[in-house]
């Protein structure tokens, strides 16, 4: 697997459903030392992971980026998007339930730019109640 680039594009995203797919690219993350992103499928519904220790100590999520992530996450939750079991941080981020492998991919994409600081992705996957 090639390093995923940052903002990741969606049709990038591992898809780590079934065998050992998950293990291996969480070891190439940690490897890599950079941000765990992945979708998973779960019967008829989807799952987003990420995992922000497998970049090591040198990578900060600032507050902000945390407060927004775990935000949009909220509204994702409200919205029915997502399980209300949903994992918003501060380090590991887990959305079960999304309907289906395109919107995985776009939250996955978003969340993974939001982890390095680019919130513009995020913002427009979730966008905020007016």
């Amino acid at each position: 697997m090639e390093p995923l680039p940052t903002p990741c594009p969606a049709r990038l995203i591992p898809d780590v459903t079934g065998g050992s797919a998950f293990n291996d690219v969480y070891r190439q993350a940690q490897a890599r030392r950079v941000v765990f992103i992945a979708i998973e499928s779960q019967g008829q519904r989807w799952t987003v992971k990420a995992d922000t220790l497998t970049a090591g100590p040198g990578h900060v999520v600032d507050a902000g980026v945390g407060d927004a992530a775990r935000s949009a996450i909220g509204r994702l939750v409200q919205d029915g998007e997502v399980r209300s079991d949903a994992y918003a941080g501060p380090v590991y981020f887990v959305l079960h339930g999304v309907r289906d492998e395109a919107r995985a991919r776009d939250l996955a994409a978003a969340l993974h730019a939001a982890l390095y600081g680019d919130l513009e992705p995020l913002a427009r996957a979730v966008p905020a109640v007016p």
